[in-house]
């Protein structure tokens, strides 16, 4: 039974108030009808006794408040869900915005989810290659993982989105499908277009399902965006049987939208302003990643966010840092290099890599190489400060070699074409050349038959001479 009331008590931004409301439940969904009959959607954002506030995603601009109807459906927001999706573009509340109608829906699904049981959670392994060296290498992505991307204003983060969901596979397994839905959040619409038309282009469009929030939508379609997403990823996982890669960004709008939101209804504010409870908003999100016992498919979040004046201590990813399994971290001083994807290795993991690689995943060596990478590239940074203090030419010839390691490990590992896409064996070979630039008694992360079998100096030469000629 649906209930009506008739007449607001007040509006303010995009909440109205109403008096004397009975039998209604927080996150409801309601009907508003105006005065010309026109129809709004909103959801009950508070309770207070007999008072309820109701945001309205359409905004609030011309309503009334003696002639304004409210009724109430007595479900929370739901979305109509069918394998159909796939290929499909939305509005971020999950209406399709790529003229082709509506969804044939199999079921409708409310946006919220269900929290996973934690003891029919599986501990996520295989990895998810994204044919990008330094995360494939060096954070590997795991199936069932959370893997944050902490970018700043104006870096390539969505250049990198758009590489990742056109190169991301999983290894052959029989019977086993892989895809992946896109959901974007209050950006502006040139950045929508370029990831349309990327997907388009390059073919990956008919394994994606994108949600598409673009900044001058309402704010409330901001915090409903990803829940919309996850619930349409959750249902090809769960239902469908399928290997799904969530990527959504920018996490910070979403964050924004939430401290808007907080402060119209006049709550307590926390750190910078935002509410109080964000970690724990947050964390429906991210929590809502894994794997269950018994089913095949997976769920995969790769959420990105811009930190504001490129601070990591900034409350959105300090909180994401506390909830994540990792953080790819993405450097401004790279960027200005001209390296692409500038991924700061250092700074970045991947808690669940190590298993998810080695044998029966990637490679027996994959361990070896990425721990001896790291090292070596840590012995450069040490390097440089010191060259800084008392000039290359005092350093000793070791420094001098790993001066040189750096130079070239940020130039063929980290970096590589937007169009390249490299197979997890390349990216490992590809490791061994470099750390042959050093010496063999540098290289003490590995042990001595892996060294005997893969320590080649001379591909490391016919590497830097290649570099070289193509700097001419």
């Amino acid at each position: 039974m649906s209930l009506q009331y008739h007449g607001l008590h007040s509006v303010s931004g995009s909440l109205i108030v109403l008096d004397h409301v009975s039998g209604v439940s927080n996150e409801e969904m309601a009907r508003i009808i105006m005065e010309d009959g026109s129809v709004r959607t909103g959801k009950v954002a508070m309770l207070e006794g007999d008072r309820a506030v109701l945001q309205v995603y359409e905004g609030t601009k011309g309503l009334s408040l003696t002639n304004t109807k409210i009724q109430f459906i007595g479900r929370p927001m739901e979305i109509p869900l069918s394998g159909d999706m796939l290929g499909r573009v939305f509005t971020g509340a999950g209406r399709p915005a790529d003229g082709l109608g509506e969804v044939a829906a199999e079921k409708y699904a409310d946006i919220n989810g269900l929290p996973l049981n934690p003891v029919s959670r599986q501990y996520p392994r295989n990895f998810i290659q994204t044919g990008i060296s330094a995360i494939d290498c060096l954070m590997t992505l795991i199936r069932g993982q959370k893997l944050p991307i902490f970018s700043g204003t104006g870096l390539s983060h969505n250049k990198l989105a758009v590489q990742i969901v056109q190169q991301a596979r999983i290894a052959e397994e029989n019977g086993q499908q892989f895809a992946v839905v896109f959901a974007t959040i209050g950006i502006q619409h040139d950045v929508a277009e370029f990831f349309r038309r990327s997907f388009e282009e390059s073919g990956v469009l008919q394994n994606v399902v994108m949600f598409l929030n673009l900044a001058n939508d309402p704010i409330i379609e901001r915090i409903i965006t990803p829940r919309c997403a996850l619930t349409a990823a959750e249902y090809l996982a769960y239902e469908k049987h399928m290997h799904i890669l969530v990527v959504m960004t920018d996490i910070s709008a979403y964050a924004e939208a939430l401290r808007e939101f907080s402060s119209s209804k006049g709550e307590i504010p926390g750190r910078k302003g935002y509410p109080g409870y964000l970690y724990s908003d947050l964390a429906s999100l991210y929590e809502r990643a894994g794997i269950i016992e018994g089913i095949d498919g997976s769920v995969t979040q790769l959420p990105i966010l811009t930190m504001p004046n490129d601070d990591i201590t900034h409350p959105v990813p300090d909180l994401t840092g506390y909830i994540t399994e990792g953080q790819i971290v993405l450097d401004r001083s790279l960027e200005q290099e001209g390296v692409y994807p500038p991924i700061a290795v250092l700074p970045s993991l991947s808690r669940l890599m190590k298993d998810g690689i080695g044998e029966g995943y990637t490679r027996a060596d994959h361990a070896a190489v990425s721990n001896q990478l790291f090292a070596s590239y840590a012995q450069v940074q040490d390097a440089r400060s010191l060259a800084s203090v008392i000039g290359e030419e005092e350093l000793s010839d070791l420094d001098r070699a790993y001066l040189r390691f750096g130079t070239y490990f940020e130039q063929c590992f980290v970096a590589q074409r937007f169009d390249e896409n490299r197979s997890i064996e390349e990216t490992l070979d590809l490791g061994w050349t470099l750390l042959s630039l050093l010496p063999k008694s540098a290289l003490d992360r590995v042990d001595n038959a892996l060294l005997d079998e893969h320590y080649n100096p001379s591909a490391a030469e016919a590497l830097v001479q290649k570099v070289k000629e193509q700097h001419v």
